[in-house]
């Protein structure tokens, strides 16, 4: 190589501005969609009373668990399009969002069918409040027919990342919080010669921003500006050739379920922890309810860069894998990501011990209970830290396909040992007891994780699934 060679040739970025040039636009994702969440409830509960937003949270549940199992589906295709892409085949990157694409629909297809028909049996079932019930069941039909438009949302903005595209899923969210955010109250109150729809306003305007933003996505994706890519060509942009990849390849969708299934179990599980946890405060009185409420508001903040983070590393490993790079440069994502994860989330949770009581006072007025939820904030707080770097190490060894063990531990971590601790403490020490259960499972979670990373996984020979 001549010395004219060496000086045109670029250098590679260092990792840590790679991580970030990915991560800024996924925090900013997960901030809309809290924000969306947010800004729908006060409507409702501004607009329309206690008892409208009582009725659509009592669908959630319903709606958390019938979705849990598509986004396991778009974290697997993520990771096998991300190993296709770090090898640079991308025909099989198309293959794998095509086939994922089909199944999403199908499966949307299904729960729209039976969702729709059984809603106030199910509804029912679970108990639903008879004050409440009609309007639930009206509310949740429109959204079971929706189901097709959410899980074609969900999963695009799930596998633009496996090819390292973070910004146009940005994008894409922020359409559709703006959109639901003018859409909703419109509704609501007729503006514009619109009906005044009701209840049935949040369920609409939802359908209606998730159908703007696909259809937006695709029409940007198909434009070649994207200069990250060759040519400006976006290789999940829906040509003729992407289109022809709209079909059932059970040989993909089996390595995609052995990556997504484990995935989807972990979010359901994390779910029904905190439904215990939620039990267990419940037994203090509606003043610890009401600040467990605005410690998990200020919590699921401080958790996006660690969640983000996780995903970084999960892609980066995947491709670094698809391009044969080994555990050097996967040891490396992985301290660069941990490294992320303390300066980050740790900021965020310094903020959150400087400004606890003026965070909480956001969502509650009485002084008892924002001094009791500042109290029960700063014993859980710093243990996110730790999660946020057990979070990293699962989603990295996520990327070659080892799910099992990790999610085992997750599992564990979650119901062996949150769940029995905060019980046992809870009885000795009350209501703080309860909430130190939290950092003590993250740090079970981050040990258990570290041994099985190092003893374990550093040892595989790892290859493209």
């Amino acid at each position: 190589m001549n010395p004219t060679e060496t000086t045109t040739q670029k250098k590679p970025k260092p990792l840590w501005k790679t991580y970030t040039i990915f991560l800024v636009p996924m925090i900013l994702s997960n901030l809309l969609q809290s924000l969306s969440g947010t800004v729908n409830n006060i409507y409702l509960g501004q607009m329309l009373g206690v008892s409208a937003m009582a009725a659509v949270s009592a669908f959630f549940p319903v709606l958390f668990f019938t979705i849990a199992f598509n986004i396991g589906i778009g974290t697997g295709a993520s990771v096998l399009i991300g190993q296709a892409w770090g090898a640079k085949d991308v025909a099989r990157v198309k293959a794998i969002a095509g086939s994922t694409l089909l199944v999403g629909i199908s499966l949307g297809i299904v729960v729209a069918i039976m969702g729709s028909t059984f809603t106030e049996p199910l509804l029912r079932a679970l108990g639903t409040p008879a004050d409440i019930l009609p309007d639930t069941v009206t509310y949740a039909r429109i959204m079971f027919l929706g189901a097709p438009c959410v899980y074609v949302f969900l999963l695009i903005t799930s596998m633009l990342r496996g090819v390292g595209d973070s910004k146009t899923p940005m994008l894409t969210l922020l359409i559709s919080t703006l959109v639901g955010m003018v859409l909703t109250p419109a509704l609501i109150r007729g503006w514009g010669g619109l009906p005044m729809l009701g209840i049935r306003s949040s369920a609409y305007a939802t359908l209606t921003a998730f159908v703007i933003a696909i259809t937006w996505t695709v029409w940007y994706l198909r434009r070649p500006i994207h200069k990250q890519f060759a040519k400006g060509e976006h290789p999940l942009a829906p040509h003729a050739d992407f289109l022809q990849t709209l079909r059932f390849n059970k040989e993909l969708m089996a390595k995609v379920l052995r990556i997504g299934l484990p995935s989807g179990i972990t979010i359901v599980t994390m779910a029904l922890a905190e439904l215990a946890v939620l039990s267990l405060v419940n037994s203090h009185g509606s003043q610890a309810t009401a600040a467990y409420g605005a410690v998990i508001q200020i919590v699921n903040y401080v958790q996006f860069p660690a969640i983000s983070i996780a995903i970084a590393a999960s892609i980066l490993g995947a491709q670094a894998i698809g391009a044969g790079r080994g555990q050097t440069a996967l040891g490396h994502i992985a301290k660069t990501g941990i490294t992320l994860n303390v300066v980050l989330t740790g900021a965020l949770v310094l903020l959150g011990y400087i400004f606890s009581r003026a965070m909480i006072g956001l969502f509650i007025t009485d002084p008892a209970v924002v001094e009791t939820a500042q109290s029960l904030l700063h014993i859980m707080l710093w243990g996110n830290i730790v999660f946020g770097m057990a979070m990293v190490l699962s989603g990295l060894m996520r990327a070659s396909g080892t799910v099992l063990f990790p999610t085992i531990i997750t599992m564990f971590s979650l119901a062996g040992v949150l769940i029995p601790v905060a019980t046992v403490l809870n009885q000795r020490y009350g209501l703080p007891g309860i909430w130190a259960g939290f950092p003590i499972a993250f740090t079970a979670m981050l040990l258990m994780q570290t041994a099985y990373y190092r003893l374990v996984w550093k040892k595989k020979t790892l290859r493209p699934i």
